[in-house]
């Protein structure tokens, strides 16, 4: 996902610097309209690359819980274990 998300950001800002070479070789002075288009697709695309961000670490943060969980069973288990060997005569 992230990875697409990357392409996308990279082909659109590929289009705005052909658009904006062609214009520049034609002579002409870069058009207010066109910076203003360039800088709310950066923006549309930096919150979408927020967005997964966030994602991504939600993700990750309940992986560690779950592994927290893992571990207290073992270490519970081991410790039940040691118990129950203290505990047989």
């Amino acid at each position: 996902m992230q990875r697409q998300l990357k392409i996308i950001i990279l082909q659109g800002e590929l289009k705005s610097s052909k658009a904006e070479n062609e214009s520049l070789k034609a002579g002409q002075t870069p058009n207010l309209g066109a910076m203003k288009h360039r800088v709310h697709f950066a923006l549309q695309n930096l919150h979408k690359l927020i967005m997964a961000e966030n994602w991504v670490i939600k993700q990750l943060t309940s992986v560690a819980e779950s592994l927290r969980f893992v571990a207290e069973v073992l270490e519970s288990t081991g410790k039940i274990n040691k118990v129950e060997a203290e505990e047989e005569p």
